[in-house]
């Protein structure tokens, strides 16, 4: 292959659903709600752990990370996707193509090992109450939140920086909404193994060691929910870990469900299950974000509390 074949590919097409225009319009506004619903949702639960020193705690300094991590996340596909649906030929450069895919990696990666440190949180609030204030003081739980982010990163970073070295000197058309990065390297005209390895790789360490983590967390935390010996003291333990434990089901549920289900042998139906794929991976991208402050808005007394509180100062300094 000459090496002007292999660099002639300078933006991508991204599909979408140009096969179904009817649908753009109102996936367009359904999209949009989700994504102010999650600006909004996330929003607020940011701004009442920064601005209530009653949440100034490592569980609350976690939650603002991870509703930071979702604004994000979002922020780095969604408005990329409803351009889409307004914008006849929907083209991405080579460079924001692989910046999109950095950042829905790195999103995704970071908040994996996060919500395996808010288990380890509950574990010791829990399990040790009496340790708490040593074992998660704030030398403890500030490095424990960098360093997700940076592990998330870092794993990106590798990952993409191998997506992008490959020669890709043909054809240009993303089968999807966005730059996701499976839908990227078939486009390459290369051996794709080392990426297959790399990626098989970070999902054990990004996806695996974690929910072992979590699950064994859980363990401990049960068994020792179990062992209080009033059923007030069992529903106020539960009462402080049953979000986290929603929202892990509602992350690792989703991931299972979308890679999980099983693939269609009827080439007749091979069209649909390609557009419930990619509506099922675009879906899967706002469910998660959305839920979580409602989760932690719903389920939590904290939250609640902060969040009328401010609403009441809002209204008496107006």
């Amino acid at each position: 292959m000459e090496a002007s074949n292999q660099s002639a590919v300078t933006e991508f097409v991204l599909l979408g659903l140009s096969a179904h225009p009817k649908l753009e319009k109102t996936f367009f506004v359904l999209i949009l709600s989700m994504y102010l619903v999650i600006l909004l949702g996330n929003g607020v639960l940011i701004l009442v752990t920064i601005l209530d020193s009653r949440l100034h705690t490592p569980m609350y300094f976690f939650l603002g990370n991870l509703s930071f991590l979702d604004i994000c996340y979002t922020t780095s596909s969604v408005p990329l996707v409803l351009d889409g649906f307004l914008t006849p030929r929907k083209t991405i450069s080579f460079s924001g193509c692989a910046m999109q895919m950095f950042l829905s990696f790195a999103m995704g990666a970071t908040e994996c090992v996060l919500l395996g440190m808010m288990a380890f949180d509950r574990y010791v609030a829990i399990c040790n109450p009496l340790r708490y204030p040593v074992v998660m003081s704030k030398a403890v739980y500030v490095p424990m939140a960098i360093s997700s982010w940076v592990a998330g990163g870092a794993n990106s970073l590798v990952q993409i920086s191998l997506a992008v070295q490959l020669p890709f000197c043909g054809d240009n058309v993303i089968n999807h909404f966005t730059c996701e990065i499976l839908a990227v390297l078939k486009l390459a005209c290369a051996d794709i193994s080392i990426n297959v390895i790399s990626m098989g790789v970070a999902n054990v360490i990004f996806l695996g060691v974690p929910v072992m983590f979590i699950f064994v967390s859980y363990v401990f935390i049960l068994t020792t929910i179990l062992r209080i010996p009033s059923a007030e003291g069992r529903k106020k333990a539960f009462s402080t870990c049953s979000a986290h434990l929603t929202v892990v089901v509602v992350f690792y549920g989703t991931i299972l469900f979308m890679y999980g289900k099983p693939k269609s042998k009827d080439p007749l139906g091979a069209d649909k299950q390609d557009l419930s794929d990619k509506l099922i991976s675009l879906f899967y991208g706002l469910l998660t974000p959305m839920l979580n402050p409602i989760i932690y808005s719903l389920r939590n007394k904290d939250v609640k509390t902060a969040v009328r509180y401010l609403v009441a100062q809002k209204r008496f300094t107006q």
